[in-house]
């Protein structure tokens, strides 16, 4: 069953890429410098401000070798304005060895590829896929974003365990498609459908396969706590909704006593925060939608929420306390940490 969903989630995702997919200039070409080169100019940087740079660049050093042969200084003049000068550098560094050591012949393989200065994991999966088509999914915001909401999984995708288990899944589901429309497809599937925060699930090619949507866990996913050191506390904070009231807790000890503030835990998943919710006070409750990350620091240490809406789902289970009107909250004493937080949760509900 896993087999059928990974072949028709590639096949429909292939399809809908090329009907729908962007028209960029890196596109109509199989030259694997000229890609090569966009890869690393779309490393932290967005796709309308690479445009104009990839164009004036491969004008000027149309081949690998004239890259290797510039001067150092005329291609941070091609670069200025792009930032992460860097990877300017790196590929100086790069296209010399492929002169050097390649004679002028681009890697082929997915290996040789990560060999080469400033290509890691998923540029080398890009460059791989689309130049050679050898079937390597590419692991990047967008795609763990695709692959967390079409499984339904609340794997951390901060973590290296996860991206290394979901591009599995992508290296699975790329075996029935052609590798680069398959990968590009991804990537522009995020881009334009399977948005973090306003995903257009009625347009998705892979809707009808889609167990978050069946679920109704879209905008809770993908979960992304990134790892921090001891000095930074992580918490799930949630703003539950029943009808026009919101559930707030008095603090009775701690950093915070006897102010108030929204449920939180220091837990990675959804579904983990639910059950310590019920725990604690008897309420059936279900996570909604990932809000926003918000931090605030303290004098000797900082907190790093993730905030999520949720709602009281079970009726059975509704409270008769700890739930308050907007105007209600603006009278009791609440922190200012959890201020941010209802400021947020409201700003993206208008």
């Amino acid at each position: 069953m896993t087999e059928e969903v990974y072949k028709e989630a590639a096949q429909n995702v292939t399809a809908w890429y090329r009907q729908y997919g962007r028209d960029l200039p890196w596109r109509r070409t199989g030259n694997p410098y000229h890609i090569w080169i966009s890869e690393i100019m779309l490393q932290q940087t967005q796709v309308d401000t690479v445009k104009p740079y990839y164009e004036r660049f491969i004008e000027t050093l149309p081949t690998v070798e004239d890259l290797a042969g510039a001067d150092e200084q005329r291609v941070f003049k091609l670069w200025e304005g792009l930032g992460y000068y860097r990877r300017a550098s790196h590929l100086k560094e790069a296209a010399s060895m492929i002169v050097n050591e390649y004679h002028g012949r681009f890697p082929e393989t997915y290996e040789e590829l990560l060999k080469l200065k400033g290509v890691g994991m998923y540029t080398a999966s890009a460059i791989a896929s689309i130049a050679f088509g050898i079937p390597k999914g590419v692991v990047d915001g967008n795609t763990l974003r695709i692959v967390a909401r079409l499984f339904n999984r609340e794997d951390n995708i901060a973590l290296q365990k996860t991206k290394n288990a979901f591009g599995e899944i992508m290296d699975a589901m790329i075996r029935y498609a052609e590798p680069s429309d398959f990968n590009q497809g991804m990537m522009d599937l995020g881009a334009m459908i399977c948005t973090p925060s306003k995903p257009s699930c009625d347009e998705c090619p892979v809707a009808s396969l889609c167990q978050s949507r069946e679920c109704q866990t879209v905008l809770r996913l993908p979960v992304n706590n990134k790892v921090v050191n001891k000095s930074i506390l992580e918490y799930m904070t949630v703003v539950i909704r029943d009808g026009d009231r919101y559930f707030m807790v008095q603090n009775e000890q701690g950093l915070l006593q006897h102010l108030y503030g929204f449920a939180q835990y220091g837990c990675d998943m959804p579904s983990e925060f639910e059950k310590a919710f019920y725990d604690d006070y008897g309420v059936k409750i279900r996570l909604t939608q990932y809000i926003s990350d918000i931090k605030h620091v303290f004098t000797h240490r900082e907190w790093r929420m993730h905030v999520y809406g949720g709602e009281v789902v079970d009726p059975a289970t509704r409270p008769m306390r700890d739930f308050y009107k907007l105007e209600e909250i603006e009278q009791l004493p609440v922190s200012t940490a959890h201020l941010k937080v209802l400021k947020a949760y409201l700003k993206v509900l208008q």
